[in-house]
């Protein structure tokens, strides 16, 4: 059964309790929809990834890059990237967290 609800303080102890390289934990799956907590520390090592995602800052502050945009960001901005596009964060603080949510088709959604 998908859960109703998680909590960021959930998501965190869960991933901590994990011995994992790329630091991220799958915390909802429904359809094509997933939702992750992604933390990671001192470099993002992320790749392009096959859905369109939208990144919901819960924690800390830095750099976000998409292509050959860049911004700020900080706790409670949303960030948005199409399937396939070159993105990282950089810069960001020793707090920093973020929900991940992957959705629709393979090579993202076309309007």
């Amino acid at each position: 059964m998908i859960p109703l609800k998680v909590g960021l303080e959930e998501a965190i102890v869960t991933l901590q309790s994990l011995k994992v390289v790329y630091p991220s934990t799958t915390v909802m799956r429904h359809g094509t929809m997933s939702v992750e907590y992604f933390a990671p520390k001192f470099k993002d090592i992320q790749t392009p990834h096959e859905q369109d995602e939208l990144y919901i800052i819960a924690s800390g502050k830095g750099t976000f890059i998409r292509g050959d945009e860049m911004v700020p960001f900080q706790t409670g901005d949303v960030l948005f990237v199409p399937a396939g596009v070159k993105h990282r964060f950089e810069n960001f603080s020793e707090d920093f967290g973020t929900w991940v949510i992957f959705y629709g088709p393979e090579g993202g959604e076309i309007i």
